[in-house]
């Protein structure tokens, strides 16, 4: 068994609870996450991760897409745990790495698409930024800014279970 897992099933909630956070900002979530322990393997717990995610309604949604920062900025406009909430951000600056080598009228668009964003649909741009320049993701904001907001709630909780998969996979990592 992986060493982070092990110890992780064997946690106090309160800690485990605090890992989940920082890979998912949704308590529901993390929470039901912290319920279903103990974990075998890695492979059972990515599964698990979007089964429970599955379960989610849009209160849970939109409490994980308050935890990321705005796509070129760093901090997120709301922390759920402080531990947590410091590795989460550093996970988000790794994620939108190519963001911070994006010249400035990119970075200029990307905020006043962040605003507009947030003013139509009611919540942060979430994108699966891992492997993305900033303006691959500023296309994808542009495109997803036609949507109507369910439409665009939902693509947003798909990114947020591609993201936590990914965190999952560097907390197991580390």
């Amino acid at each position: 068994m992986n060493a982070v897992l092990a110890a992780w099933n064997a946690a106090d909630e309160p800690m485990a609870l605090a890992a989940m956070l920082a890979c998912c900002g949704a308590r529901r979530w993390a929470g039901a996450m912290v319920a279903i322990r103990p974990v075998q393997d890695q492979e059972k717990l990515l599964s698990a991760a979007d089964r429970v995610w599955a379960t989610m309604q849009e209160p849970d949604w939109l409490e994980a897409f308050a935890c990321h920062p705005r796509i070129g900025e760093r901090k997120a406009p709301h922390a759920s745990a402080q531990s947590a909430a410091q590795k989460s951000a550093q996970w988000s600056a790794q994620e939108q790495s190519g963001a911070a080598l994006a010249r400035p009228r990119v970075l200029e668009e990307l905020a006043r698409g962040n605003a507009e964003y947030e003013e139509r649909f009611g919540f942060t741009y979430i994108v699966c930024a891992t492997g993305k320049g900033a303006e691959e993701m500023l296309e994808i904001l542009n495109r997803r800014l036609a949507s109507d907001r369910t439409t665009e709630l939902r693509e947003a909780a798909e990114q947020q279970r591609q993201i936590t998969q990914i965190r999952l996979r560097k907390w197991m990592a580390a």
